[in-house]
């Protein structure tokens, strides 16, 4: 089991940045302005509060071990998707396996018609905030009616003193077909474009993180554009393969969690980050250990079942180091 990582010594010359789709953490407590009637305990869902208190146990325990193998500590930073809203994530950051992180976040409230939006957990001891917004993707749907999605959220500020730029993205799901919805995340991978653009306009060698659930593989055409057009690397295109991802259906893996960067993160500069590594957080403890889903990610719920798991994502993470 993973606890045995305490004694990895702590490398203080290294952070780790992380993004988790936490798959649906809503409170068990009726909000009239979100759609969580799935989520409280006189749904079908019978979703407790013994149920809350476990999943935000095992989200915590998760977290504070994502990237402790390399840097022997917790991550600095990590995207979360899938929050019902600012509740949720101070109960989660004060849950048993996170409460002595030190950690703050950042969360505005979205018009996604799900309820769920995007934030941005950092640790107050090594990353301060200097300033953040948000991005609306304009949609409309077939009828003409808006069509509301996740914000994209960017977070700039010092991590160990240097200037980073963090957007955090949860983009349209492939829900009604791939095909069908692609000019959904194309409209979103133009928008984080625009975000990379007035970053660099006021610095050009502004030092630009982008992470999140793309509902998108590394090859995607969303992707792709971001990559290219706007001088990125993306680490996790090699870490795809038939047999690993962070999400899967229909028996298929799939990489939609991802981290890319701006390319001046390989510079060799004095007491400046560099790249290190990236990877998928896809620990055992975080899969199912048997039956024809094995090694697939042990959910929470499976429609209307009740599972008990973490989530059905696996977390992404990078390391950088100075």
């Amino acid at each position: 089991m993973i606890d045995t990582l305490e004694d990895i010594p702590i490398r203080n010359d290294m952070q780790t940045v992380a993004f988790y789709n936490i798959e649906n953490l809503f409170d068990v407590v009726d909000d009239k302005h979100t759609n969580d009637d799935d989520f409280l305990p006189t749904s079908v869902k019978k979703w407790t509060l013994k149920r809350y208190q476990n999943k935000l146990r095992k989200l915590g325990f998760a977290i504070s071990n994502i990237g402790r193998k390399e840097t022997g500590k917790h991550p600095a930073l990590i995207g979360l998707a899938e929050i019902e809203n600012a509740k949720v994530i101070e109960d989660l950051i004060n849950s048993t396996h996170l409460e002595t992180y030190n950690y703050g976040y950042v969360h505005y409230d979205s018009l996604d018609e799900r309820g769920i939006d995007v934030a941005l957990l950092y640790d107050t001891t090594v990353f301060e905030v200097d300033s953040s917004e948000t991005f609306t993707i304009v949609l409309t749907k077939d009828n003409g009616t808006p069509d509301y999605t996740r914000d994209i959220l960017l977070v700039s500020g010092r991590l160990d003193g240097e200037l980073v730029h963090v957007i955090v993205n949860h983009w349209s799901s492939r829900r009604e077909g791939e095909k069908e919805t692609e000019h959904k995340r194309i409209l979103s991978s133009d928008k984080v474009g625009e975000v990379i653009s007035t970053l660099r306009n006021k610095n050009t060698d502004a030092k630009i993180i982008v992470i999140g659930d793309f509902n998108d593989d590394p090859h995607s055409n969303s992707i792709k554009r971001i990559v290219e057009g706007h001088d990125l690397f993306n680490p996790m295109e090699t870490l795809r393969s038939f047999d690993r991802g962070t999400t899967k259906h229909n028996r298929q893996w799939n990489l939609f969690d991802q981290i890319l960067f701006s390319t001046n993160f390989f510079k060799r500069t004095s007491n400046q980050f560099e790249y290190y590594k990236a990877d998928i957080f896809d620990e055992d403890f975080l899969k199912l250990f048997e039956g024809k889903y094995k090694g697939s990610p042990y959910r929470t719920y499976v429609g209307k079942r009740y599972k008990g798991g973490y989530s059905d994502h696996f977390p992404v993470y990078a390391i950088f180091k100075k």
